[in-house]
């Protein structure tokens, strides 16, 4: 599909060499960083990652009750 957007003068700049330095088309640019943006925002992929990050830094067999709630109360806390 196609779309216009408005982009100020530098933004357009650093995409254009963005594009130049990782050999994509600007369409491409473009795609790629809505696709990373729209992931990041989205509240299943947020919680799946921060999930993974926990996991990554605790390791699944160190979980504990407390820890685990704890994290979970935390987590309920921040507004997305």
């Amino acid at each position: 599909m196609k779309t216009a957007i408005s982009l100020s003068d530098e933004l357009f700049e650093k995409a254009e060499r963005l594009a130049r330095r990782t050999r994509k088309s600007r369409s491409q640019l473009f795609s790629d960083a809505l696709c990373e943006y729209v992931a990041r925002h989205t509240d299943d992929e947020v919680t799946e990652a921060m999930n993974r990050a926990v996991e990554a830094l605790t390791g699944a067999e160190a979980e504990d009750g407390f820890s685990s709630e704890a994290a979970r109360a935390a987590l309920e806390r921040v507004e997305w």
